[in-house]
């Protein structure tokens, strides 16, 4: 339960955004809802009808008062909010304009919303909400709006759509499905002297609201099983929890005649109790942080955030979105391949950080998805303190950095988001359920400091040497680029002892950096060549890449075979290049040890660094240099 309680407490510490409209998912009050509302209806304060409009888009979010009854309601179930709600609620004459929505029952739970109503108006005396209650007790809401050209009949009933596009009917480009009987309603009341008409802006009517909820119900008492205190306990539990008509509930534990309790416990309470406030306030705080800066894969939500309220990076963002927020120019490479300026920007970011949080400030960082159809689980839960959050996030960017090429304008040094790392194992068409649970594999990488799985590292590394089907200088060959950026990143990572440099490091002699520098060579060579012919398509080590890393001794005789009439080419046009990447060639064979060149055993992700920084390299060097530097200088 301490995920509860620290909810519970970011929610307190976080009181000054409650109710604001600025957020997109606004922090609710307490006992309110989030809905969207299609129909403003104004009164004034004898409660008589003055007019109404349909509620724009922009405009539809409204914050209404809700009863955990309503709030939780699900099918046909008659649970009516307390002010705010649909016209089947709000409608005397809802069923005599055609509304029914069960039709073995001719009810549409109107006389429920006024007898709540009624309650609330007599104990607060808010002349606004009585008002309201005068006007619905006539009965004439529908014919009003039909009278005032908001909802449109067709007879005696309701028009559940129009195809006639040559008169405006905005109602229908308002509710779901063109079906006008689903609208809802929301009030305001005009009263001379009081600045405030709009009922859900009201924050006099919100505290009315939660002070009547709390001494209207009948609950039970008994120990929150969060706060160990004898409180009111909830019966039920809210939803819409990861984005708007999410029905997956978190806590339940109403299903007396099923078997989620049965044999363990006599009631609900003793299954789950749970102080009302806390629940609410704790659901409310989580709603708000999903959606203020969590991460969302469909059904699947990833959030961290501080109990006191401060920012903390995002543990599923890459290094060009955590510095830059995704807006901004990236890190310039034309200064070298290496991580300074990556960790520089690191340690300013971290240091923001730092500057609004305490060490010793609670962190909390969880991932939910979906158990069932109606029930969300928590896959991943993490409570830690600050500094150890900052630190293993720094070391992430840091220690799995490698230069990422994500398109054409998104290039940048640094460590890939969890998503980039799963759909560079296995292909950006994987299934979503695969996807999420890779990203949920690696979240312990990030916030828990643990080692990368093996598999996903060799995936990466297999599918960054297979490149075949994609063709070079392509619009779509920035989709190798990144998943060879990637697999490089991961393998440096796993191999941290080995002190792999992001730029060419010439006295590294090991077999597979060898074999991936001479794959870059020999690439590099033959792609000179093909461009004095005009020639655009792939090179034999492109082609054979995947091969080369299966049997690089047997392949790399074969291109260098196949690169004799390239250098017959390169000799009369550009014996200076040519000269130049043959006596890199040599220089790399140098520091192979015999017994190792001819080896033909499989090569490790080594390959894939040594060939990243020896192209790199090459492509750093001004092309005329090359090309007049005379060979028999040298020789």
């Amino acid at each position: 339960m301490s995920w509860l309680d620290n909810l519970c407490r970011t929610y307190e510490n976080n009181s000054e955004h409650v109710g604001d409209r600025n957020d997109d998912i606004p922090l609710l009050p307490l006992f309110h809802s989030l809905q969207n509302a299609q129909v403003d209806v104004v009164l004034d304060g004898d409660g008589n009808f003055l007019r109404a409009a349909v509620v724009s888009k922009d405009d539809a979010r409204t914050i209404i008062p809700a009863t955990e009854e309503s709030a939780g309601r699900s099918g046909g179930k008659i649970a009516p909010h307390a002010l705010c709600d649909t016209l089947q609620y709000v409608a005397g004459d809802y069923l005599r304009w055609g509304g029914n929505p069960r039709k073995e029952k001719n009810e549409s739970g109107f006389e429920d919303y006024i007898a709540g109503l009624d309650g609330w108006v007599t104990w607060s005396r808010d002349q606004q909400l009585r008002s309201v209650l005068t006007y619905l007790r006539k009965g004439l809401l529908i014919s009003d709006l039909v009278e005032f050209k908001v909802l449109w009949a067709s007879g005696e009933k309701l028009a559940e759509r129009t195809k006639d596009s040559s008169k405006p009917y905005p109602i229908f480009k308002a509710v779901s499905g063109n079906n006008q009987a689903t609208a809802f309603v929301r009030f305001s009341v005009e009263i001379p002297g009081d600045p405030q008409s709009h009922l859900w802006l009201s924050p006099r009517l919100r505290d009315s609201w939660r002070d009547y909820y709390r001494t209207s119900r009948s609950d039970s008492y008994g120990v929150c099983m969060v706060t160990g205190k004898t409180s009111r306990l909830a019966h039920n539990h809210p939803k819409f929890i990861r984005y708007p008509g999410d029905g997956a509930k978190l806590v339940s534990s109403n299903d007396s005649a099923g078997f989620t309790y049965r044999g363990k416990f006599t009631d609900a309470r003793e299954a789950c109790g749970i102080g009302v406030d806390i629940t609410h306030k704790a659901h409310n705080a989580l709603r708000w942080l999903i959606a203020r800066q969590g991460y969302r894969d469909g059904d699947q939500a990833i959030v961290a955030w501080a109990i006191s309220g401060a920012n903390v990076p995002d543990p599923c963002a890459d290094t060009f979105a955590l510095l830059f927020g995704g807006d901004q120019d990236p890190i310039p490479t034309d200064s070298g391949y290496t991580a300074q300026e990556v960790g520089h920007a690191l340690s300013t970011r971290i240091a923001g950080y730092s500057a609004t949080l305490n060490n010793t400030d609670s962190v909390s960082v969880i991932g939910l998805d979906s158990a069932t159809p109606g029930r969300m689980a928590i896959r991943y839960y993490r409570d830690l303190t600050a500094s150890e959050l900052l630190r293993r996030v720094q070391s992430w960017h840091e220690e799995c950095s490698w230069l990422q090429r994500f398109g054409k304008d998104r290039v940048f040094v640094g460590a890939p988001a969890p998503r980039d790392i799963a759909e560079a194992a296995f292909g950006s068409r994987l299934d979503g359920n695969l996807r999420k649970a890779t990203v949920e594999r690696l979240l312990p990488c990030i916030v828990d400091g643990a080692p990368i799985p093996s598999d996903l590292v060799d995936s990466c590394v297999n599918r960054a040497a297979n490149r075949n089907g994609i063709k070079p200088n392509s619009s779509e060959c920035w989709e190798w680029e990144k998943s060879l950026g990637i697999a490089c990143a991961l393998f440096r990572y796993t191999h941290k002892e080995r002190g792999y440099a992001m730029a060419l490091n010439r006295e590294r002699n090991s077999r597979d950096y060898l074999y991936g520098r001479l794959l870059a060579l020999a690439e590099h060579l033959e792609r000179r060549a093909l461009s004095y012919g005009d020639e655009k398509r792939a090179t034999n080590a492109e082609k054979l890449t995947q091969r080369f890393s299966d049997r690089p001794y047997a392949t790399w005789l074969l291109l260098e075979t196949a690169l004799t009439p390239y250098c017959v080419r390169l000799s009369t046009k550009s014996p200076g290049f040519l000269y130049g990447v043959k006596r890199e060639m040599d220089s790399v064979m140098d520091l192979f040890i015999t017994d190792e060149f001819t080896c033909d055993r499989r090569l490790t992700g080594e390959f894939l660094l040594g060939y990243h920084c020896q192209r790199a390299d090459l492509r750093s060097k001004p092309t005329k240099d090359d090309d007049d530097s005379d060979p028999n200088d040298d020789e």
